[in-house]
């Protein structure tokens, strides 16, 4: 993902309302969502064999942002799609999980991962000192570290805030939060190593750079505290002015 935003244990009904971006080169092939062998429902990218949001029946929720840092790219960096899958598959506690990953952070690309369960949610930057648990609240985060105001960020987050005191949690509504396609002035965009052209495209919630790279799917993530979960992923084709729908429901067992 590129563009999350998401409201953790502080509503009265749901332990987990997420919305999120995910952008990519528009080349590269994914499959939707879908129940995996191993039982949790997921994307995958089929270059890499990852993906980059999932939950499981049994609790297990992971997802991650790249952190863009494109001035210190890494030597035969490991899949970063791997860590959430990692943690789906695994029986390790939130906590656990990114206390051994924290000894080989470094050998990824940057990143932002969040894994939780039922009772706790963690996050692990390989941009920051130390596992972070995420406590009540609402939160922002985009290709740097967690909350960091860039304006989209800050525009998602107040956007979800005021879609939850109004009561529009339908999957619809919840979408517009992240996919305003204004740009930024030219004074507020960071420098993260990419062209002014890309830099200025990607200061958008819902990109499109030239026919190579942009928005490819919006995720949708309705968690209640009965364990019911509803997830919407829609895919963009932007160069053919398509889209597609993949919805699934399940009841978190446990």
């Amino acid at each position: 993902m590129c563009l999350i935003t998401f409201s953790w244990n502080n509503h009265p009904d749901y332990k987990l309302i997420l919305v999120g971006n995910r952008d990519e080169f528009f080349e590269r092939p994914s499959e939707a969502l879908h129940e995996w062998g191993e039982g949790f429902y997921a994307g995958k990218d089929l270059r890499a064999g990852g993906t980059w949001l999932g939950v499981h029946p049994n609790g297990r929720f992971a997802t991650l942002t790249n952190y863009r840092d494109l001035k210190n790219p890494k030597k035969n960096p490991k899949t970063r799609g791997d860590l959430v899958k990692g943690f789906l598959e695994s029986d390790a506690s939130p906590y656990e999980y990114l206390k051994k990953l924290d000894d080989e952070k470094d050998q990824y690309e940057g990143f932002n991962l969040f894994v939780g369960d039922q009772h706790s949610l963690f996050y692990l930057s390989n941009y920051k000192d130390g596992i972070e648990e995420i406590k009540p609240g609402l939160y922002g985060i985009s290709n740097a570290l967690l909350d960091t105001p860039w304006p989209k960020l800050t525009k998602a987050k107040k956007q979800l805030e005021v879609k939850i005191e109004e009561q529009q949690l339908d999957m619809e509504s919840l979408m517009e939060a992240v996919h305003s396609q204004k740009m930024d002035p030219d004074e507020l965009l960071p420098d993260t190593g990419a062209t002014y052209h890309q830099e200025k495209h990607l200061s958008a919630q819902f990109i499109r750079i030239d026919d190579y790279y942009g928005t490819v799917n919006t995720t949708v993530l309705l968690w209640k505290h009965s364990g019911e979960v509803e997830m919407l992923e829609r895919t963009f084709d932007q160069l053919n002015g398509r889209l597609e729908d993949s919805l699934v429901n399940f009841k978190v067992m446990g």
